[in-house]
């Protein structure tokens, strides 16, 4: 018998005359079920419901492999279940903390000050899965939970976790810019994933914009906060400041790339939203004296 996926022979395929009709797959299991796809006969084992009837599991691994895979308006591959870039990233931020609770001196070694950012630069991003406290990490966490289901869901994972990875580093790049050696700031220590929260909020509101939506809500969202970091002492108003441009600087890349080149130039755009904040990182160090090579 000729196999119609694969086009060879079926060892103890469908025997006709010769006997029962057995599964190609486990030629001692007697079948009269056959796929609507190949007719070829399929045991319970091989079996798999299709609209009519049902397929062996030799076409549906054909079919899924030759099919087309669903996209997001963004060109990001539909996923069913649970947001796992944002579930990852939360898991992190929280196995984190709790180091930093059996380990204090974690937070010193990792969070982000301008001074040390020329001597270590991982600071620019490991500062942003440190966090200060509980109600500081809770509340960061649960609008990342929030806003990062949906944005994830939109935009598909790839493109989640470049938005949310890159607005960390230009939250940490904007409290370097925003920061002098002649003050306190310079040498202030800060941690939390602000700055990344906020281009997250930046990102979503160009998304929103490009799918016709209100953005009313995130704008509330993110006056307040503004107004909140402005106020309220101990809060990295100039990360918030950071992410929230970085993040619309990427929604925008993501949201209105055209889409006949669309993954190319979101990835070309990201690569320059990326050099846009090394440039400015290095010549901030370098004109203050604190880049070292």
């Amino acid at each position: 018998m000729t196999d119609p996926v694969g086009g060879a022979a079926v060892p103890g395929g469908d025997q006709g005359p010769q006997g029962p009709p057995v599964c190609p797959r486990h030629p001692d299991r007697e079948s009269y079920v056959r796929c609507q796809r190949c007719e070829r006969p399929a045991c319970p084992e091989c079996q798999r419901p299709a609209a009519v009837g049902v397929h062996c599991v030799d076409c549906v691994r054909e079919a899924s492999r030759t099919g087309r895979q669903a996209r997001t308006a963004f060109g990001g591959q539909v996923r069913r279940g649970r947001p796992v870039v944002t579930l990852t990233v939360i898991g992190l931020c929280v196995a984190v903390f709790l180091l930093q609770m059996a380990a204090p001196g974690i937070t010193s070694d990792l969070g982000f000050a301008p001074a040390a950012a020329g001597v270590e630069p991982w600071r620019f991003l490991t500062a942003a899965f440190l966090h200060g406290g509980w109600i500081h990490i809770a509340f960061n966490m649960y609008v990342l939970f929030t806003i990062g289901t949906y944005l994830e869901q939109v935009l598909g994972r790839s493109r989640f976790a470049a938005v949310y990875l890159v607005s960390a580093l230009g939250g940490s790049v904007g409290s370097l810019l925003l920061a002098s050696p002649s003050t306190t700031s310079w040498f202030q220590l800060s941690v939390g994933a602000s700055g990344a929260v906020f281009g997250l909020f930046g990102a979503l509101l160009v998304v929103q914009r490009k799918l016709r939506q209100n953005p009313g809500q995130i704008v509330v969202l993110i006056l307040i906060n503004g107004v909140i970091g402005f106020l309220v002492p101990n809060i990295a108003w100039q990360a918030h400041l950071g992410g929230l441009v970085t993040g619309a600087a990427l929604g925008a890349v993501m949201a209105f790339a055209p889409q006949r080149v669309r993954t190319p130039v979101q990835l070309v755009g990201t690569g320059v939203v990326l050099l846009v904040l090394l440039v400015s990182a290095v010549a901030k160090l370098a004109a203050t004296g604190y880049l070292v090579l």
